[in-house]
């Protein structure tokens, strides 16, 4: 297996979607860690890209919370020495359980340990379970367990963070993820109406595959990934109704008080961290920026008293 980086000798796996490493990710992955340490193994964390529901059932595949990008960078974060992206395909949706422990776990990553979410499947047809994996692992000298999605009182999924997300509930998503939702792109060219109107935005187009929050304005941050600068913004997802012309869903972000900020070009991470309002058409302009401005007092309500509260 190509991808597979050299010299990791004996690990500790941990395998999964992983998509948005949500808490009960995290809850694997710090088990993970605690065996990797006590046996002096490397901890990898194992996931796959595209997504298997995008390749089995495409018009049912759901968007992503995290490109692998992010995904990568948060599974290290979370304790993980390395990550392997698995390029999922009808080749190794055929695999049988057996086919896909022996390839990966044995073969590949030499693996001591495996630690999986609870409800782990796998195999051709989600044939495979915990209980299999253990069985395997005790024929081929590596031990396997199931953990519960929790670490505390609620199951996490990544399903239910897609539930929150797509009725605007961007803060019962943060605290399923134990961090704000986010998004990221490179700012484009808008049609600058809202400089013109006194609320210059950073503009990002949405990508159809990634799970973006329904239209409507959010308090939130946008960070520069060049500087790892963090703003507080006001922040539009939609097309905006009032007026005619504009083409696709954006994410638009208004750094509260400043028009000085050069970003087209800059990669950026918008991050949601509560809902304000939902998308509306205003009759003319001046009752729309009447409403920004109230947007822009909320916004910076919400957001100074979170870092009060933090």
């Amino acid at each position: 297996m190509s991808e597979v980086p050299a010299g990791l000798g004996r690990t500790c796996v941990v395998v999964g979607n992983f998509d948005g490493v949500h808490l009960g990710h995290q809850h694997v992955i710090r088990r993970g860690r605690e065996v990797a340490d006590a046996k002096d193994l490397t901890l990898v964390a194992v996931t796959f890209d595209p997504h298997p529901m995008a390749v089995l059932r495409p018009e049912h595949a759901p968007g992503v919370l995290t490109t692998m990008e992010e995904r990568a960078e948060l599974l290290h974060a979370a304790g993980a020495d390395a990550v392997l992206a698995l390029p999922f395909d009808m080749e190794m949706a055929n695999w049988s359980p057996d086919d896909f422990a022996q390839r990966v776990l044995v073969d590949a990553l030499h693996a001591e340990a495996c630690v999986v979410g609870a409800n782990f499947r796998y195999g051709c047809k989600a044939a495979g379970d915990v209980a299999d994996l253990v069985a395997y692992g005790k024929i081929h000298d590596f031990s396997a367990e199931g953990i519960p999605l929790d670490g505390g009182p609620q199951v996490w999924s990544s399903t239910y963070i897609r539930t929150c997300l797509a009725t605007g509930d961007v803060s019962g998503a943060a605290e399923a993820l134990g961090r704000p939702y986010s998004v990221r792109g490179v700012v484009v060219k808008g049609d600058q109406r809202g400089r013109e109107l006194g609320f210059p935005t950073a503009n990002v187009p949405t990508d159809s595959l990634t799970a973006v929050p329904p239209d409507g304005v959010y308090a939130g941050w946008l960070t520069r990934r060049d500087t790892g600068e963090r703003f507080p913004a006001a922040i539009s997802v939609g097309t905006n109704p009032t007026f005619e012309g504009v083409v696709g869903r954006r994410v638009e972000s208004y750094v509260l008080d400043r028009d000085d900020l050069e970003l087209y070009g800059v990669e950026v991470e918008v991050a949601f961290v509560e809902r304000l309002r939902g998308m509306v058409a205003f009759e003319g302009i001046d009752a729309l920026v009447e409403q920004m401005r109230d947007d822009v007092v909320r916004a910076r309500e919400i957001l100074e008293q979170g870092l009060t509260d933090s």
